[in-house]
């Protein structure tokens, strides 16, 4: 029977950049479901999200919640470039953040805040 071998792991990147993606992608989705909430909130808000009149405030919320995406991004994966990082963990603060965003946007939950 043979013997299992010793897997080298220095030649291996690290994976701090997988976690920084994970994270952004939470905290833009995050940012979507916030602004998605406010802007149900406030008439006024939400008229300010308008960028396109065919389009009306989910421009300014997609937008800003692609900009928090990226921008998280580029400042976690700067962070945690060289960083080995426990990605279950992070998994589940990624899944929370998700979680949180799909309930922030959806609309029986959203709606509760409308501005009367």
């Amino acid at each position: 029977m043979a013997t299992p071998e010793a897997t080298d792991t220095s030649g291996t990147k690290p994976n701090g950049p997988v976690a920084a993606v994970l994270l952004a992608t939470g905290i833009g989705g995050v940012v979507l479901a916030a602004l998605t909430i406010w802007a149900e909130a406030s008439t006024g808000f939400k008229d300010s999200l308008a960028y396109d009149l065919e389009v009306g405030p989910l421009s300014g919320k997609t937008i800003w919640g692609t900009a928090a995406f990226f921008g998280s991004w580029a400042i976690l994966g700067l962070a945690l470039r060289r960083r080995e990082v426990d990605l279950k963990k992070v998994g589940v603060v990624a899944a929370v953040l998700v979680g949180l965003a799909l309930v922030g946007t959806f609309s029986l939950f959203f709606e509760l805040f409308t501005e009367e």
